[in-house]
């Protein structure tokens, strides 16, 4: 009998988000496993699956909790993002139940480890995401912008004001400042019109398509993160796996996915620090090649395979060990 895994995601494909990505391309990765589905949630009204995977400690703490009392034997993964590791467990109770809950936990970089409690480590294994390879872009000649992109919708967390304000300090005749994402915070996507409308060098572009995104990223000079959390951002996979340089907020998930050595990071908020390694990355050949090559190095641990290995691996031990896991209590 084929198994069935849900996949709680509270992201859909209209949100288009990092959470959604994950959503989508995991469902991929386990079909072979069993039938695979994404829902919003999970209740004692519904089928009950062999196996669930819940994103986001907080906001599936009802499907998660619904699931363990119901089939207390049948295995859940619980997947961390990054307003888990960095504000939610620490401040939320149902959210700290969910941990509890989970009988594995995935976390997308090694260093939000240390976040969590030390009796649930053991729980806890590393999955980096991944993005198939592009193609590095060939610039033929002398182009006449020097692209750095943004990519996250405008909300607190992803701090798109810091981005906004290194594009009034650039100063490389060159540079451009390009942000992709909607406006999930009305108050900053007005900013972004005003700083669209005042400063030639900064344009928002808002929501496009993933395929869309991603061709774009990979025409731009480098990326910019500015984030004050991330798990594991997508963002810095899919640049790295498109040849592009990243510029990261110094924060421990970009440390987690870029590394400790990294030479592109600057101080979350700090716009006049962004803006000098724009600056920097676009008029100095030798730094460029390092940030290239740093990306570089890490590009082996975003491999599709790799992820893919890793996370049926996970599951595939989880349903085998499972004494609740052959048969179904609400067909």
């Amino acid at each position: 009998m084929r198994k069935r895994i849900l996949i709680v995601s509270p992201a859909d494909v209209r949100d288009n988000n990092g959470n959604w990505q994950t959503a989508s391309r995991w469902a991929r990765f386990l079909g072979g496993l069993g039938d695979v589905q994404i829902a919003g949630n999970w209740s004692l009204h519904d089928a009950a699956p062999d196996l669930m995977v819940a994103l986001h400690a907080r906001r599936s703490a009802a499907s998660l909790e619904a699931f363990s009392r119901a089939c207390p034997e049948r295995p859940s993964v619980l997947v961390l993002t990054g307003t888990d590791l960095y504000r939610d467990i620490a401040l939320d109770a149902a959210a700290r139940a969910s941990l509890e809950r989970a009988h594995a936990l995935v976390l997308l970089q090694p260093a939000g480890l240390a976040l969590l409690p030390e009796a649930l480590r053991a729980r806890a294994r590393v999955i980096y995401q991944s993005a198939p390879s592009l193609r590095p872009y060939l610039r033929r000649g002398q182009a006449r912008f020097a692209d750095i992109c943004m990519i996250g919708h405008l909300r607190e967390e992803k701090d798109p004001l810091t981005f906004i304000r290194a594009a009034g300090m650039v100063t490389h005749p060159a540079a451009r400042l390009l942000h992709i994402g909607g406006a999930l915070d009305p108050t900053l996507g007005q900013a972004a019109l005003e700083a669209q409308a005042a400063n030639p060098r900064y344009r928002w572009l808002g929501a496009l398509p993933h395929a869309a995104t991603r061709q774009r990223l990979k025409r731009c000079h480098a990326m910019a993160i500015t984030s004050r959390m991330e798990g594991g951002a997508n963002v810095i996979i899919e640049a790295v796996t498109s040849g592009v340089p990243v510029l990261a907020s110094d924060i421990n998930g970009n440390r987690g996915m870029l590394g400790e050595d990294y030479a592109g990071y600057f101080a979350p908020g700090d716009a006049a620090a962004l803006a000098r390694l724009a600056d920097r990355i676009i008029g100095d050949s030798e730094f460029d090649a390092l940030l290239r090559r740093q990306c570089a190095a890490r590009a082996a641990l975003f491999l599709p395979g790799a992820e893919q290995a890793a996370l049926r691996d996970l599951v595939d031990n989880l349903l085998l060990h499972a004494p609740g896991a052959t048969t179904n209590t609400k067909d």
